[in-house]
């Protein structure tokens, strides 16, 4: 079943993609204090997500914070050293890298695709969701192929 407004985000293990290296946290906590932009990617380094999906939230993320956004969480099913090493090279300071390298934090929300035609197996949908102490405030999923609803330009008309 997929998540829905007003759902609780799950907890879920996942792993934070920090400075120190990898640290295991819990998603629930990590998404469940404040006001968090969140965002899901199929993967990292992919054209899209690349060009487009990450930078987004980089470039407004003054935007994002100026109307009540506390963090931004942007998660993939890809592996820590992964998200840590796209973070650097899209300059994503202001962004937290979630890795959910089993894609179990995918499948708790209800937002896999299977992406076994690309080689990548199962992935997370692309996404976004406003998330405010836990709770999905909104969700915006976007269909095969697709990159508008999931925008850090369509989140700032949101919030």
């Amino acid at each position: 079943m997929t998540i829905s407004v007003g759902d609780k985000i799950p907890s879920v293990s996942v792993m934070m993609a920090t400075a120190e290296g990898p640290q295991k946290a819990d998603a629930a906590d990590v998404l469940g204090k404040g006001k968090v932009a969140f965002f899901a990617v199929p993967g990292a380094f992919t054209p899209t997500c690349s060009a487009k999906h990450l930078p987004g939230f980089v470039q407004n993320a003054d935007a994002l914070k100026k109307k009540g956004v506390d963090k931004i969480v942007c998660m993939s099913v890809n592996d820590a050293f992964v998200m840590k090493a796209w973070g650097d090279s899209q300059n994503a300071a202001g962004v937290e890298m979630m890795a959910d390298g089993n894609g179990d934090l995918a499948k708790a929300l209800g937002l896999t695709m299977d992406a076994s035609g690309f080689g990548m197996g199962a992935r997370s949908k692309r996404f976004s969701a406003i998330i405010e102490n836990g709770v999905v405030k909104e969700l915006n999923v976007e269909g095969p192929g697709e990159f508008k609803v999931s925008s850090a330009e369509h989140m700032l008309g949101q919030l």
